[in-house]
């Protein structure tokens, strides 16, 4: 009775407060135009059809990167898939990954719809997908039963259950009840396995970590090596992802890193970019010798500028294995402020040595994994600095081994998910 009642509610907020959700992505959309681009996909108005297609919610950017495997492999054995996001930046993403998967008709990227039975109703008419996959834990209330109502059986997939979610949900008891409403789920490890099942989901299948198998770009590595040569012999300490919260603990830290007798180079890489150019004005206040990607390097990764800096502002999307292809070893952000820490995967796939924060619910597998195997280490704001200089790093065969063990999770989760692929 209770959830019946909250999604009562639920759908009278929403069309309450569809003004405000105009208003909202009208702000967004004077930053960035696409929030407000083919706004009658969010009404439910899709000018495309792809009847029978696999259907993948990647709400963002993170979230397709992990999903392109998985991706390839449904598009390997001919299907046709339809992606839904949110953010622009995931959109662009599957938009520029599946060029010509796009080009021919075999995907569509699109907004996923407003949270309202009709304009879910317009999407499962434009697209009557025969299985959906919803990435990570996005838990939507009318995306669940618009989906049971349209017979699409709906998968959270790549799913974790993070240790403060269940926390919060003992005390109030709503998500518990709409992931029930699931037909079932596809998880990180046999522990969120457990979790997701003391709750109620049914029909759980262990199929890993899709992170492990994302694809590396090859020219961004080429660009690395090209270029690290030109930072000289010292070593290169990238901080990750860093979020607002962090910054100026992590801008601290860069300074006394770079007081030491022989400082490293420090790569800072902003997690959001509305962020870059107060960040670029903290450094400038700070003294601080710094040059931004965007003004060092032109869009090819040729130098632009040979001007000596201590400090590379990384001002620009979609590069982060060029960054990560600079470094020696990795700060990854986010962990350091109650939110959680991003991913640690990309890092070391690269046998990069890792740090993360005290904060880690968001990536608890693999994090707690890597942390007991040695090659990545948690830290806390005291030690930062001291842990970044002084953590000795693990071998490259430790954490080759590492991904190895963890890498499959594409196969595994194709596997499960063909028997359900039924015309």
């Amino acid at each position: 009775m209770r959830l019946w009642f909250f999604l009562r509610l639920w759908s009278a907020l929403w069309h309450l407060g569809l003004p405000f959700v105009l208003v909202y992505l009208w702000r967004r959309g004077r930053k960035d135009p696409d929030y407000t681009r083919h706004l009658g996909e969010r009404f439910g108005r899709y000018p495309q059809r792809r009847p029978g297609a696999v259907w993948v919610h990647a709400v963002s950017l993170g979230e397709v990167r992990s999903a392109v495997p998985l991706i390839r492999s449904l598009l390997d054995r001919g299907e046709t898939v339809v992606t839904t996001h949110f953010t622009p930046a995931g959109r662009r993403e599957a938009c520029k990954v599946f060029a010509a998967e796009i080009a021919v008709g075999r995907l569509a990227a699109v907004w996923v719809p407003f949270e309202t039975s009709w304009a879910y109703a317009g999407f499962f008419k434009a697209f009557q997908p025969r299985l959906g996959l919803v990435m990570e834990i996005e838990i939507w209330p009318r995306m669940i039963f618009a989906s049971r109502t349209a017979g699409v059986p709906l998968y959270m997939c790549n799913a974790q259950y993070p240790t403060d979610s269940m926390i919060r949900d003992a005390r109030f008891g709503i998500r518990p009840g709409l992931m029930r409403g699931f037909a079932g789920a596809f998880v990180k490890s046999d522990l969120q396995a457990q979790r997701f099942a003391s709750v109620g989901v049914q029909n759980i299948t262990v199929t890993g970590e899709l992170r492990f198998d994302q694809p590396i770009p090859a020219a961004h590595l080429a660009a690395a090596t090209a270029l690290r040569p030109s930072l000289g012999p010292r070593r290169v300490i990238a901080f990750a992802s860093v979020t607002e919260a962090e910054e100026a603990l992590f801008l601290a830290a860069a300074r006394e890193i770079l007081s030491v007798r022989t400082p490293p180079v420090i790569l800072f890489i902003p997690r959001a970019p509305e962020r870059f150019g107060a960040v670029a004005k903290a450094m400038t206040d700070k003294g601080m010798l710094f040059s931004r990607r965007s003004q060092r390097f032109d869009r090819s990764f040729a130098a632009l500028s040979q001007t000596p800096m201590d400090v590379l502002l990384g001002d620009s999307l979609g590069e982060m294995y060029f960054y990560l292809g600079l470094a020696d070893r990795v700060v990854v952000g986010g962990g350091f402020q109650p939110k959680g820490s991003h991913n640690i995967i990309e890092p070391l796939a690269l046998k990069l040595p890792v740090l993360v924060g005290p904060q880690i619910q968001t990536i608890e597998y693999p994090a707690v994994e890597a942390i007991a195997a040695g090659v990545c280490h948690q830290t806390s704001a005291e030690r930062l600095v001291r842990d970044v200089l002084d953590w000795p790093d693990p071998s490259p065969q430790a954490i080759s081994a590492f991904m190895a063990a963890h890498s499959g999770a594409t196969a595994r989760t194709l596997a499960a998910i063909v028997p359900l692929l039924r015309p």
